[in-house]
């Protein structure tokens, strides 16, 4: 009789994702809300054959090393900055990842934090749980207009695209910088190349879509943030890091902009007593820009199947590092 791989799962995920790789499996599930430690990880890998991760878990070269039998790591995200992508290849293990799924349902709520923001929805939410409403008032909490508005993306790529494609229902002018200049969308979105400076200075509405890399590290810090209009936005539903919180709280408090909107922070997730929380003209909410029904249940099948693609010695449908692929051939 074959015995059926071990698969360590750090976390309860959709039916969808874990009900084919019990079939064939044996799966030993984290039940915890909060993700396993670090130290309960490099225990779990170490007679595991796969393992299924999120964007919280560690998975560095010591978690690979005490996995000694893993032959895959398949993670339910798009992103996988938390996972060393360099070790894994080295030591011949594919990495799985769930990119272009949760597209649509990210942009659609970049365009919820965007308008959240300059119509300032949250203190109006607010203001009235707090008895505050007692009549219509010719100047209460004034917003600012998103028709016509000039939006800068930062990173057009998937989402940055699906964002794009939202703003010209609000014929609003798109800028956009990249590494990587995209004639295509040009063409299609009528969007305009722009250098990061540029982008700043021109832009009432600032939407971050970058991954999170050395580069784009607190991307948006001091310099950047002065950059902008003081009666900008700035919207972040890519990677916290990309913003220097620190910066980000000055620049909020004494007005170098007008307000924020985060679905991600530095650190994630922040406490309740840290400034952003507190001030009046930032939206903070805790990550959740593909947490619709769907969307989760998607990337939950995706990642299941690059597990067990991966367990059958099979090129992972989604993967991240494809070297492993040229490596594991030339070796």
């Amino acid at each position: 009789m074959t015995t059926q791989p071990v698969v360590y799962v750090t976390r309860r995920i959709p039916e969808t994702g874990l009900a084919p790789v019990r079939e064939v499996c044996q799966v030993r599930l984290w039940e915890g809300e909060l993700p396993p430690p670090k130290t309960v990880i490099l225990q779990e890998v170490a007679d595991c054959d796969g393992l299924l991760c999120l964007l919280t878990d560690p998975i560095d070269d010591e978690v690979m090393a005490a996995g000694t039998r893993l032959r895959v790591i398949s993670q339910m995200a798009v992103g996988v900055d938390n996972i060393d992508l360099r070790a894994a290849t080295a030591r011949g293990i594919p990495v799985g990842h769930t990119p272009g799924v949760l597209t649509e349902a990210t942009a659609d709520f970049t365009f919820a934090l965007l308008m959240a923001a300059a119509r300032r929805i949250p203190e109006g939410v607010d203001y009235v749980r707090a008895g505050k409403w007692r009549t219509w008032e010719p100047m209460g909490l004034l917003g600012v207009d998103v028709w016509k508005a000039t939006l800068g993306i930062i990173g057009m790529g998937r989402i940055g695209a699906a964002v794009a494609r939202r703003a010209r229902g609000f014929a609003m002018p798109i800028l956009y910088y990249d590494p990587t200049r995209r004639p295509d969308l040009e063409a299609e979105l009528g969007v305009e190349y722009a250098d990061l400076d540029d982008l700043l200075a021109r832009s009432d509405f600032v939407s971050l879509h970058c991954p999170l890399t050395p580069e784009t590290y607190h991307l948006i810090g001091e310099t950047a943030l002065r950059r902008m209009k003081p009666t900008a936005i700035l919207i972040n539903a890519a990677r916290g890091p990309v913003v220097d919180p620190d910066a980000l709280v000055r620049a909020l408090s004494e007005g170098w902009i007008r307000a924020a909107a985060l679905d991600v922070t530095e650190p994630e997730p922040l406490p309740p007593d840290h400034p952003l929380v507190s001030l009046p003209n930032c939206v903070v909410v805790p990550h959740i820009a593909s947490a619709t029904v769907s969307t989760r249940e998607r990337m939950a099948a995706m990642a299941a199947e690059n597990l067990l693609a991966g367990l059958r010695g099979e090129r992972l449908p989604y993967c991240a590092n494809p070297e492993v692929y040229t490596r594991s051939r030339e070796g």
